[in-house]
């Protein structure tokens, strides 16, 4: 949405709250702006933030807070003057009520990539009316509610109640609609006598009837079609921009096929939306392309196929695009719906749109071609700038600025993604070191005292290739149960080798409880094996090794690259792994003199021969408090 309406809501909450009461909003709210710019366009969730954040230090509701948001706006936008545009609108409120739309139009001029709503009337009476309103932006039926209170007040000194009858929700070019129906209560009587009175003017006025072709004559461009949406009648330059055989391609084809809906925005080409429409401009493409079809086309040959017949040359259809020949770009049409209650049809009674001149050649239109009444060809001489090609412009602009904004959250994602891949093969700290532009070699680092732990998968073997299929998934089971384990005990896995699994404690992130934390974590690993469910069934258990001592850190590889861990207490903590027994934490004696006595019960293995170290003093380590591992869970 656009700085405009977050302004004056800013405005409004100073104004009758303080502001204490703003600055406490934006903290609850978290909102990251303290001002806002008119024609900048903002996240929507923030004006609803912004209603939760003062009905959690208010008595008001949500629902109350988007009303007053809504009657913030109308008092706010008085001071650009556009009180008055909606003034000009019409005698009445009623008046206003079916020519929103238009206004929406006009102001995307001056605001392109406004995203506005569609009203229309279904029932109006001298009691008031039912609107329809229908929306992108969901939340904001009590905003509309509270700017159509304000309007009937200030403007129309009329008393407006509102109530919702319906709200549901629809999709319409491949986006989600709210859309609600309200009734408003208000005195409509003026409106209905204009509306009599002016009906019995035409019952008093004796006109012969005449026939619809002449409605097609007067609007050369105009379209007349029934409520299956299929084309009944077109006016002659219709049928001339149609080429050989036009009459027999349009009429009684649907009207969809050969024309696209572009204003109003944000609804479907359909009977029931042009009905109740009626009193909006609509703007409709032409699409020269469906006209260069032929219907016989399967049936000619590979040669002719490939050949489409313009003004006596034949062209490829694959060379075929909007601007590159001249009198192949689509025709805007720019009218007004009109309903024909006699034959139950509507006609578009329309112009082209055309910027200049220079524009004509390469529609393949001429200046005869426009209408003999209104003021089309003086524009066209004139080189008046239309303002539908101004939005057409805008349009274009906010269909790139809107792939961008795609684009720019498709290169967050990936980067998120990116980095989550990083911080898996290398510590967030040590990544952060090396994107700073410093060397590998840097990275290296020395700890006078860590705590490493290997611990490996045992009670299944791989002898077939379904055997090899049941380990692969039970690893994974496994592993992934202990990789959710790490951060609670800052413990950094280091990597999975086959069915080996290392984990340091002490490094990179020095910490003096480093023996705790790899003891804690590998009593909750033989715990969670125990209960984790294989999908196979089948029973897994582990045996771990623990050992504590300095080692030497670093990144390395450049394809692949690793943060390593070298020096004889790695080797140690592996030869502690492979002298453990299943179920069973293998821990040296320098380990268990790091750890506090109250906290663990040890069992002295004894003196072990480990390869290449000679014979060393072991324990086993049991159990620790439950009420530590129910804490750290």
């Amino acid at each position: 949405m656009y700085g405009m309406l977050l302004e004056s809501v800013q405005h409004f909450v100073q104004k009758e709250y303080g502001e204490d009461v703003w600055f406490e909003v934006l903290k609850i709210s978290e909102c990251k702006y303290n001002v806002f710019s008119t024609h900048q366009v903002y996240p929507d969730h923030i004006m609803a933030d912004l209603a939760r954040a003062l009905e959690s230090i208010t008595s008001q509701s949500y629902d109350d807070f988007m009303t007053f948001f809504g009657r913030c706006f109308v008092r706010y936008f008085s001071n650009y003057g556009y009180d008055k545009t909606i003034k000009a609108t019409g005698r009445s409120f009623t008046d206003f009520l079916e020519n929103v739309d238009n206004i929406h139009s006009q102001f995307r001029l001056s605001y392109p990539k406004m995203k506005s709503p569609s009203m229309y009337l279904t029932e109006v009476d001298e009691n008031g009316c039912v609107l329809v309103y229908r929306s992108i932006r969901q939340g904001f039926t009590h905003y509309l509610m509270g700017q159509l209170q304000e309007i009937a007040v200030s403007l129309f000194n009329l008393n407006l109640e509102t109530k919702v009858l319906s709200s549901e929700m629809s999709e319409a070019n491949g986006k989600k609609i709210r859309i609600v129906t309200f009734r408003l209560n208000f005195d409509n009587s003026q409106y209905m006598k204009m509306k009599i009175e002016k009906a019995a003017h035409l019952e008093t006025t004796l006109l012969a009837p005449f026939p619809c072709d002449l409605l097609l004559r007067l609007f050369p461009f105009g379209i007349l079609f029934n409520p299956a949406m299929v084309i009944t009648g077109c006016g002659e330059k219709i049928i001339e921009v149609a080429g050989k055989g036009g009459k027999q391609k349009l009429l009684l084809k649907p009207i969809t096929k050969y024309f696209r809906l572009r204003r109003p925005k944000g609804i479907s080409f359909t009977w029931k939306n042009t009905f109740y429409l009626k009193s909006v401009m609509f703007e409709i493409e032409l699409l020269r392309a469906e006209f260069l079809k032929t219907p016989s086309l399967e049936c000619q040959s590979p040669k002719d196929e490939r050949e489409i017949e313009i003004d006596g040359k034949s062209i490829s259809p694959y060379s075929l695009r909007r601007d590159s020949q001249p009198g192949l770009k689509n025709i805007l049409l720019k009218g007004k719906m009109q309903y024909l209650k006699d034959i139950n049809a509507i006609i578009f009674l329309c112009s082209p749109v055309i910027n200049d001149r220079n524009e004509l050649p390469d529609l393949g239109l001429y200046l005869n071609d426009l209408n003999q009444h209104g003021l089309s060809k003086e524009m066209v001489l004139t080189g008046w700038q239309h303002s539908s090609k101004l939005e057409l412009v805008f349009d274009k602009a906010e269909q790139r600025a809107s792939e961008l904004e795609t684009n720019y959250a498709l290169l967050d994602t990936w980067k998120r993604r990116g980095d989550d891949l990083l911080y898996s093969m290398i510590p967030k700290s040590v990544a952060d070191h090396l994107r700073s532009g410093h060397s590998p070699l840097s990275t290296c680092q020395s700890f006078d005292s860590v705590t490493i732990m290997f611990c490996e998968l045992v009670g299944f073997n791989s002898s077939t290739v379904q055997d090899a299929m049941e380990l692969v998934s039970t690893m994974n089971a496994v592993f992934s149960c202990f990789d959710s384990l790490m951060d609670r005990f800052n413990v950094y896995k280091v990597e999975t080798v086959g069915r080996i699994y290392m984990a340091v404690s002490g490094a990179p992130e020095k910490t003096d409880e480093h023996a705790s934390n790899i003891c804690d974590v590998s009593l909750c690993m033989v715990k969670h094996v125990d209960q984790l469910q294989i999908p196979s069934g089948t029973k897994v258990g582990v045996r771990i090794g623990i050992h504590s001592g300095p080692v030497v850190s670093g990144v390395v590889g450049i394809k692949v690259p690793r943060y390593c861990f070298f020096g004889d207490t790695v080797n140690t903590a592996s030869r502690m792994q492979s002298t453990s027994e299943p179920g069973m934490i293998h821990i040296s004696a320098t380990t268990k003199s790091q750890l506090p006595e109250d906290k663990y019960k040890f069992q002295n293995r004894g003196v072990v021969k480990l390869k290449g170290k000679g014979e060393m003093e072991t324990y086993w380590i049991h159990e620790i408090n439950e009420e530590v591992i129910q804490l750290k869970e």
